[in-house]
């Protein structure tokens, strides 16, 4: 995934490169620990409580937080000189309610051809 076009660091979910010998230079990560505002908080929560369905304040808090994470994974491998990272995961745990930690992970590499 390319962010906003400016990327030079490829990041990807495959574990290894089709035909490309690369030099594993480590893990790099990004980490964001999101919430929402109590007021969405509450109207999440009857929503979910009354309607069910999808809810779009968490929704968008999460989509934001891959965005957060990709960034910061993005800027580590960079400042190693990877040319893309490998692997790529996304991880999320609850904190307690309305805040989630996103957690981002994959291998830096180097390509040699």
């Amino acid at each position: 995934m390319r962010s906003e076009g400016r990327s030079d660091v490829a990041i990807l979910t495959i574990d290894v490169g089709a035909g490309r010998n690369v030099r594993l230079l480590g893990t790099v990560y990004g980490v964001a620990c999101l919430s929402k505002s109590l007021v969405k908080d509450v109207i999440a929560n009857v929503r979910n409580w009354t309607i069910g369905g999808e809810l779009p304040a968490y929704s968008t808090m999460m989509s934001e937080g891959v965005g957060i994470v990709l960034k910061r994974v993005e800027e580590q491998a960079r400042a190693v000189g990877a040319d893309a990272v490998y692997g790529l995961r996304l991880s999320t745990t609850s904190i307690t309610q309305g805040a989630a930690e996103l957690i981002a992970y994959g291998t830096a590499v180097k390509y040699l051809d």
